[in-house]
C-alpha cells in the first residue's frame, strides 16, 4: 500500500516562507515522478511543481522563481520550499506520485494560509 503524507502547512505573513514535506511509503520512491498541486477556495486544483525520478523540475508560471521542489530519496520525501508568499498562494497543497504515466496516490493535503 503506497501512501503519501504531507506536512508543514500553516499560517504565514505575505513575503514569508514555508517548507512543505511529503513522506512516501510502500514502494520504491526513487523511481517515482512527484508533483505538488494546490486547490484554493472556489477554484480548481492546479499544478504547482513537478520533479522527475531523475531530478528534472518544472513550475507553474505563478510560482516560478519563488518556489523550489526537491527530493531526498534516502528519506523517501519530496519538499516544496515556498518563498515570497502571496495571499493568492493560500490553498490546500497536495502531493502526488506517478510512474510511467500511470497516476499513483494522493496525499491528504496540508493547508497553507498567507495573511496579514
Amino acid at each position: 500500500q503506497v501512501q503519501l503524507v504531507e506536512s508543514g502547512g500553516g499560517l504565514v505573513q505575505p513575503g514569508g516562507s514555508l517548507r512543505l514535506s511529503c513522506a512516501a511509503s510502500g514502494s520504491i520512491f526513487s523511481i517515482w515522478n512527484m508533483g505538488w498541486y494546490r486547490q484554493a477556495p472556489g477554484k480548481q486544483r492546479e499544478l504547482v511543481a513537478t520533479i522527475t525520478s531523475g531530478g528534472s523540475t518544472n513550475y507553474s508560471d505563478s510560482v516560478k522563481g519563488r518556489f523550489t521542489i526537491s527530493r531526498d530519496n534516502a528519506k523517501n520525501t519530496v519538499y516544496l520550499q515556498m518563498n515570497s508568499l502571496k495571499p493568492e498562494d493560500t490553498a490546500v497543497y497536495y502531493c502526488h506520485a506517478e510512474y510511467m504515466l500511470l497516476p499513483g496516490p494522493w496525499g491528504q493535503g496540508t493547508l497553507v494560509t498567507v495573511s496579514s
